[in-house]
């Protein structure tokens, strides 16, 4: 004789079911995808429940409530995205010559973001916008490592006549993020204005390669033919 079947054990209201140890990561990924549409201020816990296809009561599960949910998201997603690209930049070679540092930052912006599409228009709205979710955590966290590093990088190339003496190095970092950040988080604009839609990562990586080459000339330099 079949034994009847044990009746499930209800579980508590909002708690996740057995198996479901991803879902948490599968929030963060909701969140993201939430954020780099539109603002965090104007993103609800709903709007990002339903982007996971899942309740909100759910949501407020891992994340009591949308702060804890954006504090997460820095320490486990936006800080250590931006620790890759600041340890291609420490791991390079500490004699180098400004074009070289200049190829790799160039080159780890775009590997950066190609692992990390959201990054760009996240970086526009809620760092460099007025007001921004994430603008004091750049601050305090990610630029005293990052940018400051890649200037005393040229700063100390430029020392040994690696780097034109007219150039700032610490203005060459405003202009290294201007040239690459700017143009991924614009993409969809430009593309549409200038029926660009032929380019790919390559060629925009090479494009601003050769526009920084051309100035990144040591004054005793030979010519190029």
């Amino acid at each position: 004789m079949k034994r009847p079947a044990r009746p499930r054990k209800p579980r508590r209201p909002g708690r996740p079911a057995e198996g479901a140890h991803d879902l948490r990561e599968h929030l963060l990924d909701a969140a993201l995808a939430c954020f780099a549409r539109a603002s965090i201020a104007s993103t609800t816990l709903a709007a990002i429940a339903r982007e996971a296809g899942v309740t909100p009561a759910l949501v407020h599960y891992y994340f009591d409530d949308k702060p804890t949910l954006v504090q997460a998201l820095a320490q486990e997603r936006l800080l250590p995205a931006m620790a890759g690209l600041r340890g291609a930049i420490a791991a390079g070679d500490p004699d180098a010559d400004a074009a070289t540092l200049v190829r790799g930052f160039v080159r780890g912006v775009h590997a950066l973001v190609a692992a990390h599409p959201w990054l760009p228009s996240i970086w526009v709205r809620e760092v460099l916008t007025e007001g921004g979710a994430l603008r004091e955590l750049m601050v305090s966290q990610v630029a005293p490592s990052l940018p400051r590093a890649m200037a005393a990088r040229l700063a100390a190339a430029q020392a040994k006549g690696r780097l034109p003496p007219g150039v700032d190095p610490r203005l060459m970092v405003v202009s290294l993020i201007g040239l690459t950040l700017f143009p991924l988080a614009a993409q969809s604009l430009w593309r549409q204005f200038l029926d660009a839609d032929d380019i790919d990562d390559v060629h925009l990586q090479n494009h601003t390669l050769a526009l920084l080459g051309h100035g990144l000339e040591s004054p005793d330099a030979p010519a190029r033919r």
